[in-house]
């Protein structure tokens, strides 16, 4: 079986949660666990055949969310182009709807854009009139999006298989709110020595003798070209 099957099949076989979309985690990391060679800059670090997998996943998920740094420092298509298959919906984490005007969703293939409930009515007004969707939601002080109501907002909407690709925020965000179903982590034989993969704020580094540590259960890995690819199930184990 090859690898993309293995990935699948093993993610079909995971209980579908009642109300939300499920969640695939997907991103690619270097050896030291780094995303980027620092923050603000575009890394390339998945090889060609790692890359196709992606391309393949996302064609088997509704929809693609990123956060709005990774849209502008990398301007993505988040298209499938690399093998046969649709499109899933582009969403974006915009608390502040800094999404360009001129990015290449805006220009493509306009996205839903998440973003806080006074968020700029001038720009959501700009925004939309270019074909942009904007989903109204609850936003802490610092900006952080209520995901438990995305998921909602997207499951009303059709979603029903949502894949997370960054920045490391938001794949943060989504682990210390327990709303990941499935990993997939890709591994390049790079050391890089640059931003973490996932940066925890809350409650995984908290000061709380108790903590939720996620974990893939039943483990599984291979490799795409150079690359290992390791994908699970994730579990919260409480340790002290």
């Amino acid at each position: 079986m090859d690898l993309h099957e293995r990935i699948l099949t093993a993610s079909r076989k995971v209980e579908r949660p009642p109300g939300r979309p499920f969640v695939t985690l997907s991103y690619a990391q270097s050896l030291d666990g780094s995303i980027a060679s620092r923050k603000g800059e575009k890394t390339q670090i998945s090889g060609p055949v790692s890359a196709k997998l992606t391309h393949i996943m996302r064609a088997n998920h509704d929809a693609i969310l990123i956060g709005i740094g990774t849209l502008l420092v990398d301007d993505p298509q988040l298209t499938v182009r690399l093998v046969e298959g649709d499109h899933p919906r582009p969403v974006i984490l915009d608390s502040k709807l800094r999404t360009p005007i001129d990015s290449d969703l805006m220009q493509s293939y306009p996205p839903w854009i998440a973003t806080a409930e006074n968020a700029d009515r001038a720009k959501a007004k700009k925004l939309t009139s270019m074909g942009a969707k904007l989903i109204y939601l609850p936003a802490s002080q610092e900006g952080y999006m209520h995901l438990p109501s995305l998921m909602e907002s997207l499951y009303r909407e059709g979603i029903k298989r949502l894949m997370v690709e960054g920045g490391a925020r938001v794949l943060a965000s989504f682990l210390e709110s327990q709303l990941v179903d499935f990993v997939v982590v890709t591994i390049s034989p790079l050391i890089l020595g640059g931003l973490p993969a996932v940066h925890f704020k809350n409650s995984l580094k908290s000061t709380d003798s108790k903590k939720d540590i996620p974990r893939l259960d039943k483990m599984n890995t291979g490799f795409a070209g150079k690359d290992l690819v390791v994908f699970g199930r994730p579990r919260w184990i409480v340790e002290s």
